[in-house]
């Protein structure tokens, strides 16, 4: 994640070494600006946690609930889906 902060930050980096060390395209050394760095991980930090809910609920593929409609009808289908919805319920 901090690599990904570091690019955000300091969008003349093209190369990153250890999280520490960073490199322009010219083969320079590019001072990082650490808070800034620091803010942008934070900040994909909560963005990555704010979308931990999505990540979890995760639905049969469309073509699976597609087959279990066909085959079981709706009433099953409703159930698989149900499910999910109450192992991962809305924050």
């Amino acid at each position: 994640m901090r690599d990904l902060a570091i690019r955000n930050t300091h969008p003349n980096v093209v190369t990153i070494r250890r999280e520490i060390d960073a490199w322009d395209s010219d083969g320079n050394i590019v001072e990082l600006d650490e808070n800034k760095v620091e803010t942008e991980v934070k900040r994909l930090q909560a963005d990555y946690d704010a979308k931990q809910y999505q990540r979890d609920r995760i639905y049969p593929p469309i073509g699976d609930q597609l087959d279990e409609i066909y085959h079981k009808g709706l009433d099953e289908w409703k159930k698989t889906i149900k499910a999910v919805k109450d192992a991962h319920p809305k924050p």
